[in-house]
């Protein structure tokens, strides 16, 4: 049993939607990726319940001020960051310049998972199967396309589905240098092109560090869609309640959920996630699970959030759940018994 030593002042880095100002020239999905008030409320009221004094830092060039008039024990970061493919390594990156513990992953982790293309280089590194792939920086990169069709086309540095829509599987080489050229100029970012997996898809929630564990794994179903087929686009993430069903734990042979966990750890292990993630497969038609990509910073909305969900299904209060996160950085900075 872990045993605190003291209650802890603990902050909370994040950044919200509410303090962003949508422009005309944005893509509507610009701040998809920030949270809400409320999540940040849920969280801060699991730390509080432990008797632990909590600040709301948030994000943003000010944090730094915030963290030198309200100093803290330990950050629950959460932050998504502003700006490049490493803004999920800002805050860590000051945190551990300032020698302040903070949960999850580390600044390395959080770059190198957040460029698509990197991370499915490193997993191929440890035989861990993903889709084909080809990092694309502008349309003439598809010149030397070598993969197979149908494809599916997305973002390389982003999350919460930025960029995907139900029109992101394409099925010929026209089609493709249409939606590229759309991504490429809309949001002036790279873009990562793979092979489409025809089968079902699931998210698996991971916690832990030395022998991490799988807290569930949890199959998409996108309703009026065929499982071979359906796209967990934009589209369909905002209206989740009417055109998603989670299936926690899914009606799936015992073996094949085995294989898709032993993905899901082999893959949290070879990108040296911390504390938790949540990384995404998908079922080929040959019966194997492909590493999509990982979250380490996993949404944590009590309502909407993928991993909170799952944590429900699997039996698990939110409270529970936070607290687990909260532990594992804990213990590993040795701030438990």
């Amino acid at each position: 049993m872990n045993i605190l030593r003291r209650k802890l002042k603990v902050g909370i880095t994040y950044n919200l939607k509410k303090d962003f100002t949508h422009q005309e020239d944005q893509p509507i999905d610009s701040f998809e990726e920030f949270d809400s008030e409320e999540t940040i409320d849920a969280i801060r009221d699991v730390l509080e319940s432990d008797g632990h004094e909590v600040f709301k830092l948030g994000g943003g060039v000010g944090l730094i001020d915030r963290l030198r008039t309200s100093p803290v024990d330990i950050v629950f970061n959460i932050a998504e960051g502003i700006g490049g493919r490493n803004r999920e390594s800002h805050i860590p990156a000051l945190l551990e310049f300032l020698n302040i513990p903070y949960t999850g992953s580390d600044p390395l982790t959080l770059a190198l998972t957040l460029d698509k293309s990197m991370a499915k280089k490193v997993v191929q590194s440890e035989a861990i199967p993903t889709p084909g792939f080809k990092k694309v920086e502008r349309i003439e990169d598809l010149h030397s396309l070598n993969l197979r069709y149908p494809l599916f086309v997305k973002l390389c540095y982003e999350g919460s589905s930025k960029g995907v829509r139900l029109d992101s599987k394409v099925s010929d080489p026209n089609t493709l240098r249409g939606k590229v050229r759309w991504l490429l100029e809309t949001y002036g970012t790279p873009v990562l092109v793979e092979e489409f997996v025809s089968g079902p898809e699931f998210t698996v929630g991971i916690l832990g560090n030395e022998d991490p564990v799988v807290l569930g794994v949890m199959q998409i179903e996108i309703k009026g869609s065929s499982q071979d087929e359906a796209i967990y686009s934009l589209e369909v993430k905002r209206e989740w309640e009417e055109k998603v069903r989670y299936h926690c734990p899914p009606a799936i042979p015992d073996d094949l959920l085995k294989r898709i966990e032993d993905v899901a750890r082999r893959a949290y292990r070879a990108l040296d996630c911390r504390d938790v993630s949540r990384v995404d497969i998908r079922v080929g038609g040959d019966g194997a699970p492909y590493f999509l990509e990982v979250n380490p910073l996993p949404g944590l909305s009590p309502v909407y959030g993928d991993l909170p969900i799952m944590a429900r299904r699997m039996g698990w209060e939110y409270s529970q759940l936070i607290r687990t996160i909260f532990n594992h950085a804990l213990k590993r900075y040795g701030l438990v018994e």
